[in-house]
Order: C-alpha cells, then sequence, then structure tokens
C-alpha cells in the first residue's frame, strides 16, 4: 500500500472508530509499527490527529487561537450556554472558566440575576460589567493569551483561597480514552484548582469538541458532576459516558 493510501486509511479509521490503535493498523495492513508511527507523526505534524501512546486520537478544532475559535459553532457554543446559564441560582456563588464559551455563559446570564461570579478572565469581567447585580471577583496571575485567562503559580494560589457552589468549566476535548482534555498544562492546571473549590463542576463541550483531544488532562470524568453540550443525543461517545455514570445535560 502506497503511503498516500495507509494516509487515507488511517484517516477515515480515526474518523469512524474515534482512535487509531497501531499494533491493530499494523497487523491490518501487514506492515511495522513503526511504519504505521511514522504516519502518524506525519499527520500530527499537519494538524490531523493527536498522537497517543500507541496510537492517535482525533485533534481538538479549539486549539485555535482565540479569535479564530470565536467563529467556531457560534450557535452551538450559544446553546451550551443558555443551558449552563439555566444552572446558575440567585444568590450563589459560581466558578466561570475563561474562553469563547465562558464568554458566551457571561452573556447569557440575565441581566436583572443577583449572584457572585469569580473567575480568571478579564474578558468574563468585563463582559459582566452591564449586569448591576452580579458582585466580579477575578482571580490574578500570568495572562494566558490563548484563552484570555490568568494561569500560573500566582492564580493558582488566588484560586485555593475561593470556593462556590457552581464551577462551569471550558475545555478543549472530550474523548472517552482520554478524558478531559486541553492544550496547555498550566492552564489545565488552573482548571483543576478551580473545580477544586466547587461543590459541582459542569463541562461546557459544544459539538465539535466531543470525541477529540488535546494533549494535557484536565480531569477524569469521575471528578465532575456533569457535561453539558449540543451534540446529537445519540452520539457514541456520549452514550459512553452515560454508561459510566455521568450526567449529560442536552443544549438547545
Amino acid at each position: 500500500m502506497l503511503a498516500a493510501e495507509r494516509r487515507d486509511h488511517l484517516l477515515g479509521l480515526l474518523a469512524r472508530e474515534g482512535k487509531i490503535v497501531a499494533k491493530d493498523v499494523a497487523v491490518e495492513l501487514g506492515i511495522s509499527e513503526d511504519s504505521v508511527r511514522r504516519d502518524l507523526r506525519d499527520l500530527a505534524a499537519e494538524g490531523l490527529c493527536h498522537r497517543v501512546y500507541g496510537g492517535a486520537l482525533p485533534v481538538s478544532p479549539a486549539v485555535a487561537d482565540y479569535t479564530a475559535r470565536a467563529a467556531v459553532t457560534p450557535d452551538g457554543k450559544r446553546k451550551v450556554a443558555e443551558a449552563a446559564a439555566a444552572l446558575v441560582r440567585p444568590g450563589s456563588a459560581l466558578i466561570l472558566d475563561g474562553g469563547t464559551t465562558a464568554l458566551a455563559v457571561a452573556r447569557a446570564l440575565p441581566p436583572e440575576l443577583a449572584c457572585t461570579v469569580i473567575t480568571h478572565s478579564p474578558t468574563i469581567a468585563a463582559a459582566l460589567l452591564d449586569h448591576p447585580r452580579v458582585e466580579i471577583f477575578v482571580l490574578g496571575g500570568r495572562i494566558f493569551a490563548h484563552s484570555a485567562v490568568a494561569c500560573g503559580a500566582a492564580a493558582v494560589e488566588a484560586a485555593q483561597n475561593v470556593s462556590a457552589d457552581l464551577c462551569l468549566l471550558g475545555v478543549t476535548g472530550v474523548h472517552p480514552d482520554a478524558g478531559l482534555t486541553t492544550g496547555d498544562a498550566e492552564e489545565a492546571a488552573m482548571k483543576r484548582a478551580l473545580s477544586a473549590r466547587a461543590a459541582e463542576t459542569y463541562v461546557l463541550a459544544s459539538s465539535e469538541k466531543i470525541g477529540t483531544a488535546s494533549r494535557f488532562r484536565v480531569l477524569p470524568f469521575a471528578d465532575v458532576t456533569g457535561l453539558i453540550t449540543d451534540a446529537d443525543p445519540d452520539h457514541a461517545v456520549l452514550g459512553e459516558l452515560r454508561g459510566r455514570g455521568v450526567e449529560v445535560v442536552a443544549a438547545g
């Protein structure tokens, strides 16, 4: 089989199965695992897959820069945001993560809602300035431009001194094998710190993130209350998560 044919086969397998196991492909095609790994390295270099031990997973489209991500599935993010905003109760304290979906949540909160919002995103804080009954607490640190949020040791330390009823957390990938992932190690650590300070954590995941993975794990599914998504309720990944006891909140 020619290299181009192997490439098409691997991409097709990734689309159908949601993962590639290198040793299985090697047996199927009658080639060495080294050849499969080389093909996967080439695909990963082009941003077409996310390499993991033993194979590859679909790459998340949410690793683009902040401006580009704002244009990805805006309707899906709006639906997720509206479902998430409905979970925020008057008088409660909310930890709101950064990113484009979290920004949609801030905009979806009722203007008259009285609550406390704790965030490490200056963008989120600015979006809430026209909510006169929202008390805003901003956690500081080094700004990570990709998501317009504060990260690093100072931000994690600040997070350890707050508590909330609810945390709404963004991720770039939701995959049964890889878990909940994002593309930066310090951002992943900050997300864990935020989630740990809330009684409940719901993950915000528009449909393009379902079944994909990024490099750094944020949390295992067992550590979150549920997942809010506009993906097809019959999506195989969602079915698998429900089987593990994860609450899936349908948006839209």
